[in-house]
């Protein structure tokens, strides 16, 4: 497994990251063979969140087994310190561990969600309090929609962040107000050390009202391999990308796995000539809006 340096965490990160949000709805049972592979295939990165249904507690039995070896993260989507607070608690008691390598203020992806996290009595309060009793490692921050790169920018300037986590993929990326502020953050983010991980490397689009809907991720994602492949190999073309998130059904994660094996194998000019050639590619999002 390719792995590469999670900025001042000083851990190296396997560049597939566990997406937990994979876990929410499944058994145990299926929870337990997920886990299972990714360990096999030399995953050491699993990334969940409060909000992910019965993410954590599927993961719970792992953790004593597991923990000293992996980069465990979560988020909370809270906005104020007392109930932040409240939330960081809960998920440690869930993932029945003591404390966390990453925990990350959870989609704030527009600047008013930024401004409740980072205003007096915030949730980025909480993280601090809890980083001070040894809690957590490391405070991140993570965002959806088309603003995400300049709110993470912002964010920046506010607090020093160890990590971010937004959108990226060849649609995305395409488009010039979204290139312009991605490439912004990311050297904001090279300036404070901060690390660059992504979603959605694999989404085509919004579902269609009246599409059937095989897979349990809210975005239609693509499961054809060589278009993954190629969605794998765009976005671990960044050499600034620490890596990226699963998608949030298990039954895409044994070909997110295949497509990392054979990165670098697919040259720039065939992921292009693949990604440019699909019907229907779009944002996840909708239309892009511009930043308030």
């Amino acid at each position: 497994m390719l792995t590469r340096p999670l900025g001042r965490l000083g851990r190296e990160s396997s560049v597939v990251m566990f997406g937990a949000a994979s876990l929410g709805s499944v058994t145990q049972e299926e929870a337990d063979a997920s886990i299972r592979l990714a360990l096999e295939q030399g995953v050491n990165h699993f990334d969940t969140a409060a909000s992910y249904g019965d993410a954590e507690l599927r993961m719970g039995p792992w953790m004593p087994k597991i923990r000293s070896d992996i980069i465990l993260a979560t988020k909370t989507g809270e906005r104020s310190k007392e109930k932040a607070k409240a939330e960081i608690h809960r998920s440690l008691e869930r993932l029945q561990v003591d404390s966390v390598d990453l925990l990350q203020l959870h989609a704030v992806g527009d600047m008013e969600n930024l401004d409740m996290c980072t205003r007096p009595g915030g949730a980025l309060e909480a993280l601090l309090e809890a980083k001070e009793e040894g809690l957590i490692g490391a405070i991140g921050i993570t965002g959806h929609g088309h603003q995400a790169p300049a709110v993470h920018t912002e964010a920046l300037k506010r607090f020093p962040f160890d990590t971010v986590l937004l959108p990226l993929n060849y649609y995305l990326y395409s488009l010039p107000d979204y290139r312009r502020d991605f490439d912004m953050l990311v050297q904001a983010a090279e300036d404070s050390g901060a690390a660059v991980r992504v979603i959605k490397a694999i989404a085509k689009g919004p579902w269609a009202p009246d599409q059937a809907r095989p897979y349990a991720t809210w975005y239609e994602p693509f499961d054809v391999q060589e278009v993954i492949d190629a969605c794998v190999h765009f976005v671990l073309s960044f050499p600034s990308v620490v890596g990226f998130a699963s998608a949030g059904d298990i039954h895409l994660f044994p070909k997110i796995l295949d497509a990392v094996k054979r990165y670098g194998s697919m040259d720039r000019e065939r992921t292009e000539q693949v990604l440019q050639g699909i019907s229907g590619y779009s944002s996840p999002f909708g239309a892009p809006t511009s930043i308030a």
